[in-house]
């Protein structure tokens, strides 16, 4: 049997490979895309960003009929979870996107293969893609190839998930119950949300946090401000705790931890202990050794400025490289390398890639943090203004939050912004579209913010940094 050659093949079919393969497509190339799962979209749309967003939604509705309802007028005689139902509706958003993309990929003449792939060998000018499905094995080849496999939970050194009991976020996301005693070990983006979900069903929620401080890479103004709503809604955060160890017996987990100040230990007994102490890039089984592509110490693939590896031919994006691991980070990238594989000018501004945090409030952020600012010795203005003072949010019962502006102290030029509050995810775009262009925070003052709305907030907050604010 002949194998069958394209011009591009993409390895992973995530936010970025399949954003990649479709571009590609776009600009006249013949593309093939490998996916190890049974449906496109990699971890994001399958387990990872899309059902977690479907779960936070549908315990925040939940948790507004509960304690905001009444407020509003509107008095409901009873209200509770069913749990089957949300995982329900959860599957079957999955289900609608990842068909949306064999929808986009039929559409774009991208030709799919399931299966795990990997480098074989190459074949002059191409390189050789074995593909190993559930039916045997096939191979494919091409003379470009992007790795797009994305990342992986990352294990915890003494205690293993058995995917019943000790449970990464992909099991978080289908748990069958819910839960009477949650342990989060590791207080960033992914344990906070889920957390957050749990907790708003009714699970009593117990979060170990390593170091000093939860979410450790956001301004440290904006986490302080988190930290409260969180514990406000019940979660039990505890800082400077190592988990040591955690051990199954039977229904229940008990989890061994130690306060890292006072080396004081103690028991925590859970019924399910989620694992969440970040993500590591996923480059197992891609045949690496075969093209001589070595990943760093960090377990990445290391890349030029326009994502080009060592070996002629291949090219890397998304989560096996540096920077953040962010869907849109990936998706962004990957239009970049279909571009710059087409002779096209590809380029991702990495000082204005957005963050969000789905919790409620939502946390965005873009840009440097007044920490980062503090430490590179860069002059800088603040401007903050709460959300307890904007009528929209008064009128929305959500005046928890803050919207945040720095501005180099000279030049005005907008460094960053940072938000917490109800709907900071789709409020951070104007910022980020301000940083893009090289903006000053007087740009966004200037606009005319519509009302009422939350966006006055930020409005507000970029007033603030020249002592301008007007309704404070």
């Amino acid at each position: 049997m002949s194998t069958k050659e394209f011009d591009l093949v993409v390895i992973g079919s995530g936010p970025g490979g399949y954003i990649a393969a479709i571009r590609a497509a776009q600009l006249g190339m013949k593309v093939a895309c490998v996916e190890k799962m049974k449906t496109l979209g990699g971890t994001c749309l399958n387990i990872g960003c899309i059902p977690s967003k479907a779960l936070l939604e549908s315990s925040e509705h939940y948790q507004t009929a509960k304690e905001d309802f009444k407020e509003h007028g509107i008095d409901v005689e009873s209200i509770k979870v069913n749990l089957d139902q949300m995982m329900n509706r959860k599957a079957e958003l999955v289900k609608q996107l990842t068909q949306g993309i064999a929808g986009l990929f039929k559409k774009n003449k991208i030709e799919s293969f399931f299966g795990e792939g990997s480098f074989a060998k190459k074949d002059g000018a191409h390189h050789v893609i074995n593909v190993k499905g559930e039916k045997g094995s096939e191979s494919i080849k091409a003379s470009k190839v992007i790795i797009a496999t994305g990342s992986v939970s990352a294990p915890l050194r003494g205690i293993d998930f058995d995917g019943k009991r000790i449970i990464s976020s992909t099991e978080a996301l289908e748990l069958s119950e819910i839960p009477k005693h949650l342990v989060v070990v590791g207080g960033g983006v992914i344990g906070l949300e889920l957390g957050s979900v749990w907790a708003r069903l009714g699970s009593k929620v117990t979060v170990l946090e390593f170091s000093d401080s939860i979410t450790p890479t956001v301004d440290k103004q904006i986490t302080r401000e988190l930290l409260k709503v969180l514990e406000k809604l019940g979660m039990d955060i505890r800082v400077n705790t190592e988990c040591t160890g955690a051990k199954v017996l039977g229904k229940t987990v008990t989890v061994s931890a130690k306060d890292r100040k006072t080396e004081k230990t103690e028991s925590i007994e859970a019924d399910y202990v989620l694992v969440s102490t970040g993500r590591k890039p996923f480059t197992g089984g891609l045949g690496l050794e075969n093209i001589d592509l070595k990943p760093n110490e960090r377990g990445m693939i290391d890349i030029d400025d326009h994502f080009k590896t060592s070996v002629d031919g291949v090219w890397a994006i998304g989560d096996v490289v540096r920077g953040p691991m962010l869907a849109h980070k990936a998706e962004e990238e990957g239009v970049a390398v279909a571009e710059i594989l087409a002779g096209q000018a590809g380029h991702v501004n990495y000082d204005a890639i957005p963050s969000v945090i789905y919790t409620w409030p939502e946390v965005a952020s873009v840009g440097k943090t007044e920490e980062e600012l503090k430490a590179e010795g860069v002059p800088y203005n603040k401007g903050t203004f709460p959300f307890l003072a904007n009528g929209r949010a008064k009128a929305m019962l959500a005046t928890q939050g803050m919207a945040k502006v720095l501005a180099h102290k000279v030049t005005d030029k907008l460094l960053g912004v940072h938000i917490i509050g109800a709907r900071a995810g789709e409020m951070i775009t104007e910022a980020t579209a301000i940083i893009d262009f090289g903006g000053s925070s007087e740009d966004i003052s200037r606009i005319c913010h519509p009302h009422p709305t939350l966006s006055e907030a930020l409005k507000e907050a970029a007033l603030a940094v020249d002592k301008r604010t007007l309704n404070l």
